[in-house]
């Protein structure tokens, strides 16, 4: 018949499974029980600190002090005695502890997995080498480029021409009184039929007195306005009416069409631009007026008062060039084709221009030979389709330049400059040095290129082939 366990043997192994839960560095003293407290509350997993004793077990631990002292001088094995006066506890009570010590360690194994395990390293103060790990973790932070710092911010809210921004909160009234540039009359439709857009530029008044730019105008108490039109993004393909002389009060009733499909025409904004014609000066942008074509119902139509607003572009394009090269190295022959121009700066009041080009060849600094083709009456979009042959050895290609000037004819005076653009060694701009190394690349093809007519002052500026002609 086995009797039953001594209640100080059981405290010990309480104390050892308590301890073996709570602290990590007293696992050796576990059975002596000196690195416990006793609290009366219960314990939780905190960290790597020492667990307080219930107070349930220090009454059974003082009196096994006792017995286990006994015990140790008589020899004499570890057995209860029922009939001993210094028992305190029944075997119901040991029971009762037995239940209340496997109830409390079950409490424990259920807040094990949701306690979080910390492991704090100890502070080392004095100089630190590579191969030490940081005290604490470090925090993952999102690292932030300039791209994203500056996304944030919105460019057009810090832009210089903030006119556009004003305009939409202004009525027409407002901006009238606001820059005084006067307002343009004009209508738009869409013909449904013929897929075309019609835009009618009717009249426009109370435009301002004229600007000189270098006081060689004669005439500052009129302007010679005249009206551009356009389909944004698409500048290229702009249309012009006829200047009228000496008005502030023009009556234009002139039409154009635009080929466009109606979705299309939908997505563009309408651009009508007056300028201020000079023949002896570069011309004057006096305002604009923009619509865009989703906002108006394009097949029933309508026309429009609208004030002109100031523009951001104040030089006024030149127009434009096509022209097509090819070399045949065996006869060492440079071929050009001048095929057409279209929006050539207008240099006469009543009929547009009658212009024509100018093509001269120079070899490195000295002008070799000059050819031009016939002028056409009275257009600013001509059609040449011209070809020149130019002898040039391929050993003396590298240094050679062509020099393309569009002049308009005048029978009274000299020519009327209209623009000009160098291609070759010297040339006067990155359009013009991409033709040129393209048809280097491509013997006996013809190579095509558009090209933006500049100015006599800008390709002088760059080009000292451009010095050596007139």
């Amino acid at each position: 018949m086995l009797e039953p366990l001594n209640e100080g043997f059981l405290s010990r192994i309480s104390d050892l499974l308590l301890c073996r839960w709570t602290c990590r560095h007293c696992c050796q003293k576990c059975y002596e029980s000196s690195c416990c407290q006793s609290s009366e509350d219960e314990v939780e997993i905190l960290g790597p600190f020492p667990a307080q004793t219930p107070p349930w077990l220090m009454a059974s631990r003082s009196s096994d002090k006792d017995g286990d002292s006994v015990h140790t001088a008589n020899d004499v094995p570890l057995t209860p005695r029922t009939n001993s006066p210094d028992r305190r506890c029944s075997s119901s009570d040991t029971l009762k502890s037995t239940y209340s010590l496997t109830r409390r360690i079950s409490s424990l194994e259920s807040r094990r997995p949701s306690s979080p395990l910390i492991d704090i390293k100890p502070i080392e103060f004095g100089v630190f080498s590579a191969k030490k790990e940081p005290i604490q973790p470090s925090v993952l932070r999102r690292t932030y480029t300039p791209d994203d710092y500056f996304r944030k911010f919105e460019p057009r809210l810090y832009s210089l021409d903030s006119s556009s921004d004003d305009v939409d909160f202004l009525t027409d009234e407002e901006i009238l009184s606001k820059y005084q540039l006067g307002m343009l009359h004009f209508s738009t439709q869409y013909d449904l039929l013929h897929n075309h857009l019609t835009v009618r530029v009717i009249e426009a008044r109370d435009l301002p007195p004229p600007i000189a730019q270098d006081g060689s105008r004669q005439d500052m108490a009129h302007s010679n306005p005249y009206v551009k039109i356009c389909l944004l993004p698409d500048q290229k393909n702009s249309k012009q009416t006829g200047v009228k002389r000496k008005t502030q009060k023009p009556v234009f009733e002139e039409r154009y069409t635009f080929e466009i499909p109606f979705l299309e025409a939908q997505r563009r904004t309408l651009l009508l631009t007056v300028l201020d014609f000079d023949k002896f000066s570069r011309h004057c942008v006096i305002g604009k007026v923009s619509v865009p074509l989703c906002e108006v119902d394009l097949v029933k139509g309508g026309h429009w008062w609208k004030a002109l607003i100031p523009s951001s572009q104040n030089e006024v394009e030149l127009g434009e060039l096509l022209l097509s090269l090819n070399y045949l190295p065996s006869a060492g022959r440079l071929n050009v084709d001048v095929i057409r121009a279209k929006q050539l700066l207008q240099t006469d009041v009543s009929q547009g221009s009658d212009p024509f080009v100018k093509i001269q060849l120079v070899h490195g600094l000295k002008l070799v030979k000059t050819k031009k083709t016939s002028f056409l009456r009275g257009t600013i979009d001509p059609f040449y389709n011209e070809s020149f042959s130019f002898k040039v050895p391929q050993e003396e290609l590298e240094n050679a330049s062509l020099v393309f000037t569009v002049f308009g004819h005048n029978m009274k005076s000299s020519n009327d400059f209209i623009g000009r653009i160098v291609i070759g060694q010297y040339s006067s701009g990155p359009s013009e040095s991409n033709h040129w190394r393209r048809m280097l690349n491509t013997h006996r093809t013809a190579v095509e290129q558009w090209h933006s007519l500049r100015s006599r002052a800008e390709c002088d500026r760059v080009s000292p082939a451009s010095l050596e002609v007139t």
